[in-house]
C-alpha cells in the first residue's frame, strides 16, 4: 500500500496478516472464525467507553457462520434476542419459499411494503400480491411496489365475507378491525386513542384467480399479519385453503386484541388445514417478567414437500 497521507499504524492481526491504519486508537479487530477478522472504526471516546472491550465472536455450531457479538449489546438481552429472532423468522422463510418452489406470496397486512422488500432482499424473485385496506399507509405501498412489476397491490383488508367494516388507525403499524383489548390497553399508551376508517374487506378465495393468473402450477404462500384477524383471513380462503403450500401467521400468547384467538386455537386450525410447524419466532416480549407476547409462526403442508433422493 502507497500512502501519502498522515501517519500511519500497523496493526497485528496474526502471523502474516497486519491491518494498516492512519490511527490505531480509533480501530477494533474481532475474530470472526479461521482467517477471518472484522475492523469496526469507533469515532468518539463515548463510544469506546460504552462499549469497554472488543466485539466478540460466537461460533454458531457446525454451521460453519460465526456471530460477533458487541459487549455493549449484551446488555440488553431482550432487545438482542428478538432482533436474532426477527433477522432467523426472515432466514427461515425465505429458506422454505426456495424448498417449496413457491412462485406467489400472499402478503396480507402489507402495511408499507416492509415484508416484501424483505423476501426481496433475501433472494425472492417470484410474484408478490400484497393487501393493505388503509388509505394513507396503502400510498405507501404503491409507490413502494412501483417499480417492482411483479409486485402486485390490493387497497383491500382480507377476511371471512365480502364486506364493508370500520378499522382503528393511529396506532403506527398496529391498526386493526378488533379493538384493544384489556391487557393491550395497559401495554401500549397508543391504544388510549383511536381514529377510525372505512375500509373493503374480500374474501381470499374470491382473489386468487386474479393473483395467480399467468402463473403456471402456482405453488402460494400465505403471510398474514393483520393484528388479530388472521383466523379470519384464513377463513375466508375456503376450500382452496388447500392450494396454500405453506403460511406465516402472528399468533398471539397473550392476547392485544378483544375477540383474537389465542395461540393454540390459531395452531389447530392451521394444522386443521393441513399446515405444521417449521418454525416459531418471538415477536414481542415483556420486558418486566420475560413473557412472550406473540409468536410468528411458520407452517407448511408437509404433502407439498418436493420429493428427494
Amino acid at each position: 500500500m502507497v500512502s501519502r497521507r498522515a501517519r500511519r499504524r500497523r496493526i497485528p492481526l496474526a502471523q502474516g496478516a497486519d491491518v494498516v491504519a492512519r490511527d490505531n486508537g480509533r480501530w477494533t479487530v474481532a475474530g470472526a472464525g479461521e482467517d477471518t477478522w472484522v475492523v469496526r472504526r469507533r469515532k468518539t471516546r463515548a463510544e469506546r467507553e460504552q462499549s469497554g472491550t472488543d466485539a466478540t465472536s460466537v461460533r454458531l455450531g457446525d454451521s460453519g457462520a460465526q456471530l460477533l457479538l458487541d459487549p455493549a449489546a449484551l446488555r440488553d438481552e431482550r432487545k438482542l434476542q428478538l432482533a436474532a429472532a426477527e433477522y432467523l423468522c426472515h432466514q427461515h422463510v425465505a429458506a422454505m419459499l426456495e424448498f417449496y418452489d413457491v412462485n406467489c406470496v400472499f402478503d396480507v397486512g402489507a402495511n408499507a411494503g416492509q415484508y416484501a422488500r424483505r423476501l426481496r432482499r433475501h433472494g425472492y424473485t417470484g410474484r408478490i400480491v400484497s393487501f393493505e385496506p388503509t388509505a394513507g399507509t396503502f400510498a405507501k405501498l404503491q409507490k413502494a411496489a412501483a417499480d417492482d412489476p411483479d409486485w402486485w397491490v390490493y387497497h383491500y383488508g382480507l377476511g371471512r365475507e365480502d364486506t364493508a367494516s370500520t378499522i382503528h388507525t393511529g396506532w403506527n403499524s398496529m391498526n386493526s378491525v378488533l379493538p384493544p383489548s384489556d391487557y393491550g390497553k395497559d401495554r401500549y399508551l397508543r391504544f388510549a386513542k383511536s381514529e377510525t376508517e372505512e375500509i373493503q374487506i374480500r374474501r381470499l378465495d374470491g382473489m386468487m384467480e386474479k393473483a395467480l393468473d399467468g402463473i403456471t402450477d402456482p405453488r402460494p404462500f400465505l403471510k398474514m399479519d393483520t393484528q388479530g384477524y388472521d383466523l379470519e383471513v384464513f377463513a375466508g380462503a375456503g376450500e382452496r385453503v388447500g392450494e396454500f403450500v405453506g403460511l406465516q401467521s402472528e399468533v398471539a400468547v397473550l392476547r392485544l386484541y378483544e375477540g383474537s384467538p389465542g395461540m393454540s386455537e390459531a395452531i389447530a386450525a392451521y394444522e386443521a388445514g393441513g399446515f405444521g410447524i417449521t418454525g416459531m419466532y418471538p415477536v414481542t416480549r415483556e420486558a418486566n417478567t420475560g413473557r412472550v407476547i406473540e409468536f410468528d409462526c411458520v407452517m407448511m403442508r408437509a404433502d407439498a414437500a418436493p420429493a428427494t433422493d
